[in-house]
């Protein structure tokens, strides 16, 4: 759908965790998700363009500049893989500065249409230019980088827009809306997450290691679920190819790196919270996933209120049982490795 041409400045947009959520992100743990109230903002039409952009927030205004500088390899989309900001918005004439950081390797910067082209390097503070003229959106990438999501945009002058929807300032915006579990942004960049299917009831739970998702055999399937404490994951590799692992993203658990299709790896969940996971050669694509442990704001789990008093973050370990705390065993019996 495409709106009017936009008139005011496009507004940047701020999505603002609860403490209590901020306060417990080193647990893995976070509270049931707020609804948020939904704002109403112009942006260019960028079509799906930043479908796996991480870091893609919304458009900087930067109207009424004569040049704008724009990071290289600034922190994103699993390492230093981003364009600092993603999408800007200049008038016609505009320079446009890339710099390097010299983080995340050699990068370059390469337009769609072919229009400009810089050259590859990792060479820290080297700068390439580019002045825009014609009015449209130009869209880039780095060229060894732009499957991890290390895309940007430069909107000039008078461009088609469409109406997005923002969370106003102050309210917290839950990755998923339907069940109201808030992964705090957990799921950004996995293109294979739509709900959290409850399993809550079942003694053992499936998921397929390897599974279609994020623009490849990149995915667990399905990557959140819902248990009750007590339940046993496994894991199974869908089927000999790339090797994959399953690693806690605190670093309590991990299973082998392995291509062997029906492989499995099992881990028993004891205590209430979200356990975070990842396939650590994939991450950057979105092989991310998450298990959680009963109700956290339900009796004897993590309320909203016991977290926001102890959401300063200190002392956090010694008042809060973590995840895998001694409970999460393997089917076999041995305790969960505790910590990195």
């Amino acid at each position: 759908m495409t709106g009017d041409h936009a008139q005011p400045p496009i507004s940047r947009r701020t999505v603002l965790r609860t403490g209590a959520a901020i306060g417990t992100a080193s647990l893995g743990l976070t509270t049931a998700g707020v609804t948020a109230a939904q704002n109403e903002v112009q942006e260019p039409d960028y079509g799906d363009w930043f479908g796996n952009v991480g870091n893609y927030d919304s458009t900087v205004d930067e109207r009424g500049s004569d040049e704008v500088t724009i990071t290289v390899g600034s922190s994103a989309n699993g390492g230093a893989y981003g364009f600092d900001p993603a999408a800007i918005h200049v008038d016609p004439g505009t320079t446009i500065v890339w710099e390097w950081s010299g983080d995340g390797g050699s990068h370059n910067v390469v337009a769609e249409d072919g229009s400009f082209e810089s050259e590859l390097t990792e060479e820290a503070g080297h700068t390439f230019e580019y002045t825009v003229e014609a009015e449209g959106i130009i869209t880039y990438a780095c060229s060894p980088h732009k499957s991890l999501g290390m895309k940007g945009t430069i909107a000039v002058g008078d461009v088609e827009t469409v109406t997005v929807e923002t969370a106003s300032e102050g309210e917290s915006e839950a990755d998923d809306s339907e069940d109201g579990i808030d992964y705090d942004g957990w799921f950004e960049n996995v293109d294979n997450f739509e709900e959290t299917v409850d399993e809550r009831g079942s003694d053992e739970v499936t998921i397929t290691v390897g599974a279609d998702g994020n623009k490849g055999h990149y995915a667990f399937d399905p990557p959140a679920v819902r248990v009750d404490p007590g339940t046993t994951i496994v894991w199974e590799w869908a089927s000999d190819g790339p090797s994959y692992n399953v690693v806690e993203n605190e670093g309590r658990f991990a299973s082998d790196l392995t291509g062997e299709g029906g492989h499995t790896f099992e881990q028993t969940v004891e205590d209430r919270g979200i356990v975070k996971y990842v396939c650590s050669l994939y991450e950057r694509m979105g092989m991310r996933g998450a298990v959680v442990v009963g109700s956290p704001d339900a009796d004897g789990g993590y309320s909203r209120s016991d977290l926001l008093t102890l959401g300063g973050g200190l002392g956090l370990v010694g008042a809060l049982v973590s995840v895998f705390a001694a409970g999460t065993t393997s089917k076999s019996g041995q305790s969960a490795e505790s910590g990195r």
